[in-house]
């Protein structure tokens, strides 16, 4: 049976950056597949309410890449405090399996 699943999630405010993220994980393997969103946010940040259009990001990975992923996502994103959340989630168990495929080391011929 595969490893159990995370979900990755962040925001970022460009699609530039949002395809840039999302490839950063799946390239190196830790992320199978990362979604992204256009999205609008409402939020508080330094005391005034804000309104922008921003790009979620949902990256789908085992639960033993969720702290690698997040440190890559941490250290490339242009955000100074970046939304970085995850949530367990359970997967019909042939996804689960290609998510561990995707994300397991190259085999070697």
């Amino acid at each position: 049976m595969p490893e159990p699943l995370v979900a990755l999630f962040t925001t970022v405010g460009s699609e530039v950056d949002a395809r840039r993220l999302a490839a950063l994980l799946v390239e190196r393997r830790l992320a199978a597949c990362v979604q992204v969103s256009a999205i609008e946010s409402v939020y508080r940040w330094q005391g005034a309410v804000q309104q922008d259009r921003e790009w979620r990001l949902l990256a789908k990975t085992p639960e033993a890449c969720r702290d690698a992923a997040l440190t890559a996502w941490r250290e490339a994103h242009p955000y100074d405090l970046p939304a970085l959340w995850w949530q367990p989630v359970d997967a019909e168990p042939r996804y689960a399996g290609w998510v561990a495929d995707e994300t397991a080391p190259p085999r070697r011929p």
